[in-house]
């Protein structure tokens, strides 16, 4: 049944090398999808997520009868966040946590870091359902993007997989800065653009293969360099933008579209397809099989993340000094380090730093002349 999608898959695999650079240009021709009946015409272009839905999904993954089976990336991704606050080394009396689901960043934390959480949500029902934390938290379930708070109230903001459903993000990024206090700061983490890049491609090869066209069935991700900009555009400052890929192994196609409904993680887009049609389904399967597939026969889902850092501006924050202020020079260093009590192998690599940062001054000043000369 799946004999030509493999043929295809192969094919394109010759052609492009497997990657998913030859793929990507696909993605484009899915925008001019309209939306679902009962959608308003302009809900698919000012907000690309039906919000209901979304939380329909989240609440039904929480319900079920072993939540804690499907949250395993939550719970990673949930961790390192968690790492990220211990690195800052004070204790925060408020915070916040944005779309916290069933607590994932709450249960990795401790009350001497943290002394109270407000834990925010859209589903109630992964409030109710929160994994036990030694912290003391209260739950508000409350739109990510219109968050209930006075402005300056908390200490430390963290969200995690979370803001990538939300159908403006530079409003809920304003969100976010105007609750913190001044010196406050918030972590985040959310997913990049080529999260399930494998899932993308093979369902898009499969539908143009059985049906002579395709819709989108993952939803568009923000890109790292759009990132930066739009927090320097809500008012943070310091700013910190770092990418992560966690690969994990499924059976196949289906195990994978199963813990993500599990997660929540469903495509909520207006211009979603309702319905995928069987032979459709196990030509992806295929294809994912044929593309990506481990020597195990196990298949590989790549979830990019973004972890993002940012700091609501006070005048005790350390700011760049003036250019030109400096009173020692890489020079004057590199005559100091053969002084320093350390081993002579660490002496020689500094040292070799920089005299290599020196010679790339001169470099930089010879040209400059040059070229004030010519």
């Amino acid at each position: 049944m799946a004999g030509g999608a493999v043929a295809l898959a192969r094919a394109l695999r010759a052609g492009c090398g497997g990657g998913r650079r030859g793929l990507w240009a696909l993605s484009g021709a899915s925008a001019a999808a309209s939306p679902p009946a009962g959608a308003s015409p302009s809900s698919g272009a000012l907000s690309p997520f039906d919000r209901r839905l979304k939380r329909k999904q989240k609440n039904w993954a929480a319900l079920q009868a072993e939540p804690a089976k499907c949250d395993y990336l939550r719970e990673e991704v949930g961790s390192r966040i968690a790492d990220r606050v211990f690195d800052i080394t004070r204790t925060f009396p408020l915070a916040l946590d944005v779309g916290s689901g069933r607590g994932y960043i709450a249960q990795h934390l401790n009350k001497e870091t943290i002394e109270k959480l407000i834990q925010v949500d859209i589903a109630e029902n992964a409030l109710k359902n929160a994994v036990e934390s030694e912290i003391p938290t209260v739950s508000v379930v409350a739109d990510e993007e219109f968050l209930p708070f006075k402005e300056d109230t908390f200490d430390l903001v963290v969200s995690s997989l979370s803001l990538h459903w939300v159908n403006d993000l530079p409003r809920a990024f304003r969100e976010i800065h105007q609750v913190l206090k001044p010196d406050g700061v918030f972590i985040g983490a959310m997913f990049g653009g080529d999260t399930l890049y494998e899932l993308r491609c093979s369902l898009q090869l499969a539908e143009l293969e059985r049906e002579g066209g395709f819709s989108p069935h993952v939803s568009p991700f923000t890109a790292v360099s759009d990132l930066g900009h739009l927090l320097s555009r809500a008012g943070f400052t310091t700013l910190t933008v770092d990418t992560d890929e966690i690969q994990v192994n499924y059976p196949g196609l289906f195990e994978l579209m199963e813990d993500l409904q599990g997660m929540g993680e469903s495509n909520c887009s207006w211009n979603r397809k309702p319905l995928l049609h069987r032979e459709t389904m196990v030509a992806a399967a295929a294809i994912y099989r044929e593309m990506y597939g481990n020597s195990d026969g196990s298949v590989p889902a790549t979830f990019q993340i973004f972890y993002m850092i940012g700091w609501k501006f006070h005048e005790s924050q350390a700011r760049p000094a003036q250019r030109g202020s400096a009173t020692v020079s890489f020079g004057d260093l590199a005559n100091i380090v053969p002084q320093l009590n350390l081993k002579a192998s660490v002496k020689a690599e500094m040292t070799s730093v920089l005299r290599s940062f020196v010679q790339r001054g001169s470099l930089k000043r010879h040209l400059c002349q040059e070229n004030s000369i010519v």
